[in-house]
């Protein structure tokens, strides 16, 4: 049984890690780098998390709306080290299905974020089940 109150686990999966490239068939390492609210630097209504993929920058975009939805669905709120796990979570997952290919940017819909969100929460659900 899960504890009550909001997920708490300590291992950041997605602040660095490696995925392999499906068109290429090479292992990129990827790192985290930076988080910024987009309003102030380009006046969209997003938040934009900055990778290093291999040295070469890749953004992606997480929709602010989101995060209104997500306190409105769940009364809970994505922190910032959440929306890093989400954006990690998504540039992986483009990596790995060939969608990650030479761009510089991703912007994700709200249900896109949701959808990742939903998968960082199960990996760390099932983490902490399988500890002893």
């Amino acid at each position: 049984m899960l504890p009550a109150g909001p997920l708490r686990y300590s291992f950041p999966v997605y602040q660095n890690f490696h995925a392999l490239d499906r068109w290429t068939r090479k292992e990129v390492h990827c790192i985290y780098q930076a988080l910024i609210v987009a309003i102030a630097t380009r006046h969209a209504d997003a938040v934009d998390i900055k990778f290093l993929v291999d040295g070469r920058t890749v953004w992606i975009s997480l929709p602010l709306p989101a995060w209104v939805e997500y306190k409105n669905r769940t009364g809970k709120v994505i922190t910032d080290p959440l929306a890093v796990e989400i954006a990690g979570h998504y540039l992986k997952t483009a990596l790995e299905s060939g969608e990650g290919i030479g761009r510089e940017m991703y912007s994700l819909t709200v249900d896109q974020t949701f959808e990742h969100l939903d998968a960082v929460v199960a990996e760390a659900e099932a983490a902490i089940i399988g500890q002893p």
